[in-house]
């Protein structure tokens, strides 16, 4: 199979793991070798999939707003797990790839493989997502046909995606692309450069 398919099988895989318990705070439970590849996808999507979870229960309108600060803040450690894992990612690619010689007119992308595929990722959970509201039995007759046709799109956006991704990593194999990747440089989790926190350890 393609990176994309293996990627998207491992996405279901670990979306429909976390439904057995459908909640937050059941641990991972990775099935694969963690230091390969497809370890760290896994570990990628349980991330994304907790963290699509917290999102939701953090707009609850009655939620306590001590409550909702601890998730606040659970979802910001989230976002920087899930930025080291696409990092994560480029790293295998670069390692891959890095004896490719690359050719004179080759350009470069957009974005890296890694951000592709965390766009991925996240489809792959709004496609279960919205397939759930497909299958509600207590929604109108509107609601269902609205989200069948969001299914719709969404299905025909990650065929789209997956051949892309296929696409570029064909193109950086072949040295018709290079990479070049830029590290997420987050300011607001660093105590050196957030000035509300060097601020108050004067």
């Amino acid at each position: 199979m393609s990176f994309s398919a293996d990627s998207n099988v491992i996405f279901n895989r670990c979306i429909a793991d976390y439904h057995v318990n459908d909640n937050v705070d059941t641990p991972i439970n990775n099935p694969y070798e963690p230091s390969t590849i497809e370890g760290i996808l896994y570990v990628k999507n349980w991330i994304d999939t907790v963290q699509w979870h917290l999102e939701d229960i953090i707009r609850n309108p009655q939620i306590d707003p001590v409550e909702a600060l601890a998730i606040k803040r659970r979802i910001d450690k989230s976002n920087q797990d899930r930025t080291d894992l696409v990092e994560a990612i480029d790293s295998y690619f670069l390692e891959k790839y890095k004896g490719v010689k690359v050719l004179p007119d080759a350009t470069i992308n957009t974005e890296s493989p890694a951000w592709a595929i965390d766009r991925l990722s996240i489809l792959a959970l709004k496609i279960y997502h919205m397939n759930a509201e497909v299958q509600r039995t207590d929604a109108s007759e509107e609601h269902l046909q609205k989200c069948q046709a969001k299914l719709d799109v969404l299905t025909e956006q990650q065929k789209d995606l997956s051949s892309a991704i296929d696409q570029l990593l064909s193109d950086i194999e072949s040295g018709r692309k290079f990479m070049k990747v830029y590290r997420q440089m987050k300011m607001y989790n660093d105590p050196a450069l957030n000035p509300v926190l060097y601020a108050s350890k004067k």
